[in-house]
């Protein structure tokens, strides 16, 4: 291989790498691209007798351009678009709206609580919790308390009563 064709691949290698570190994050591939590329300015040297520092700037000037040009396109771009968020944590929400208005409400366990599992309330599918007890499927409940995400349930008594 010649010192020209050295030069030509690990320049290429050099670029490709630290192009996909952006799709495998964790700096082992930009660290091996940044590796080739000082390889790529090296080999320049012995490729280019007498013009080595002018490949060795141009490389560095090019990868540096490249740098700020994607930093400054790519989140734009319709394939950036995709791999970011584009929405702010406000619109997010960590509880289900209306769970507060099932306590009292009755309903029915359509999984075995042993102790979470799910239950059916006002024809929603809730995932509940009992006060510690298992209960079964097909059991008739009663939501006792909410904590956030969390709906605590009992088995209610064939009075009509929670136990």
């Amino acid at each position: 291989m010649t010192t020209i064709q050295l030069f030509t691949v690990l320049l290429g290698s050099g670029l490709l790498l630290l192009g996909a570190e952006i799709f495998v994050p964790g700096g082992v591939l930009g660290t091996i691209g940044g590796l080739l590329l000082l390889g790529a300015i090296i080999s320049g040297y012995a490729a280019f007798p007498g013009f080595g520092h002018f490949v060795a700037f141009g490389i560095l000037l090019l990868a540096g351009i490249a740098i700020v040009l994607w930093i400054r396109f790519f989140p734009s771009s319709r394939f950036g678009r995709a791999m970011t968020v584009s929405r702010d944590e406000s619109e997010f929400r960590s509880t289900q709206d209306g769970l507060k208005d099932l306590i009292g409400q009755h309903g029915e366990a359509k999984s075995d609580l042993r102790p979470a599992g799910f239950a059916q309330i006002n024809e929603r599918r809730i995932d509940v919790v009992t006060q510690g007890g298992m209960i079964d499927r097909g059991e008739s409940i009663t939501v006792v308390e909410v904590e956030g995400n969390r709906v605590v349930v009992s088995r209610r008594n064939p009075k009509g009563e929670s136990a």
